[in-house]
């Protein structure tokens, strides 16, 4: 079998390529040019295409004889949906067999518009006519890595938003693993699925997690937003404006899920927790 995988030089679809490999799958990436060919290769890639989510025709050709897509969005693009809804139909158009869209939970809460922009995808992936699976995670537990510098030289983990609202997680390989599942597998077709590791929390007691994973007290602390986006070098556009509204989403509301049910029952076993995430971030550093 060989899947096209969409975004396998980034952060988080990367970890989809060694749960495909590991299934036998032939993995190309779609890298957006050349100087991207070598990160794929790294990443172990089997072949790559250049092609642009904006650019039909070069996405037809990346998906030509492939039997699977992996997709997810380039989040808080402002167009983020277009350029869903163009690799769902190309692939239609060139016969993919399998299509499976990395989404995120409660894309109907349409005021966050990295929610709102996943419906146009999810709606055309319904009605293409391909064997689809959507994933819907939850907030991915390796975001924690961008404050992870604060929490070592610091003692302190900063967001944007009350450290008191509750929020639930997703060690986004639990993720992969699900995404490798349903292309390499039928029981995952034409299903939707909520995936969360169980519970929530608070900043506070993420903080305590963190202060037992790194051996000192971890403070759990709150910033304005944009004071937050200038140390997190987050440039004006899109993205700032995208995370401000989501931001200030959470510190109205938190982020509730945590039902874990669907992703136990697809892995056959407990997700990855947040302790064991921090743990493990934590002997990176050579900490714990």
């Amino acid at each position: 079998m060989k899947v096209l995988v969409v975004g396998a030089t980034g952060k988080y679809a990367n970890l989809v390529v060694p749960e495909l490999k590991q299934r036998g799958v032939t993995v190309r990436a779609l890298v957006r040019d050349e100087s991207k060919i070598d990160v794929a290769r790294q990443q172990g890639v089997d072949e790559t295409a250049i092609g642009d989510l904006g650019n039909l025709e070069s996405l037809q050709a990346a998906a030509s004889g492939v039997e699977g897509v992996f997709h997810i969005n380039p989040a808080f693009a402002p167009n983020e949906a277009e350029l869903g809804v163009a690799m769902v139909e190309a692939a239609k158009a060139v016969g993919v067999q399998k299509f499976v869209f990395s989404g995120v939970i409660h894309p109907s809460i349409t005021k966050m518009n990295n929610h709102a922009a996943k419906l146009p995808v999810e709606a055309a992936l319904y009605e293409s006519g391909m064997a689809f699976t959507v994933l819907q995670p939850t907030m991915f537990m390796q975001t924690l890595d961008n404050g992870w510098h604060a929490v070592l030289e610091q003692g302190r983990f900063s967001l944007p938003y009350s450290k008191q609202v509750q929020a639930c997680y997703v060690d986004y390989r639990d993720v992969a693993a699900v995404a490798a599942l349903a292309l390499t597998g039928d029981k995952l077709g034409y299903g939707t699925f909520e995936l969360c590791a169980p519970g929530m929390v608070n900043r506070v007691a993420l903080a305590a997690m963190m202060s037992e994973a790194v051996g000192h007290t971890v403070e759990a602390c709150e910033a304005p937003f944009d004071q937050w986006a200038e140390a997190a070098q987050i440039p004006d556009g899109p993205t700032r404006e995208g995370l401000r509204r989501m931001y200030a989403d959470y510190d109205q509301y938190g982020f509730p899920g945590g039902n874990a049910l669907v992703l136990r029952a697809i892995l056959g076993r407990e997700p990855r927790s947040l302790q064991q995430y921090l743990q493990e971030l934590a002997s990176h550093q050579g900490l714990s």
